[in-house]
């Protein structure tokens, strides 16, 4: 009998884990694409500012020459 209680416990464990997973998976999905998102924006910030670096430094070369 405790060896049958014991594989109960571990099934019933084992389903909430798994209908946890499941009702967090749309969740993980839309974060998934908010994260790629940020990183796309954070990129395109990034290449901006070194865009424009790089027209400041070639402008001051070409003041200079």
């Amino acid at each position: 009998m405790k060896a049958f209680l014991v594989g109960l416990v571990f099934l019933i464990a084992a389903a909430l884990i798994f209908a946890l997973g499941v009702l967090l998976f749309p969740l993980i999905l839309i974060l998934g694409v908010l994260l790629r998102v940020l990183l796309v924006c954070l990129l395109a910030i990034f290449f901006v500012w070194a865009l424009g670096k790089f027209i400041i430094f070639f402008w001051e070369e070409v003041k200079r020459f």
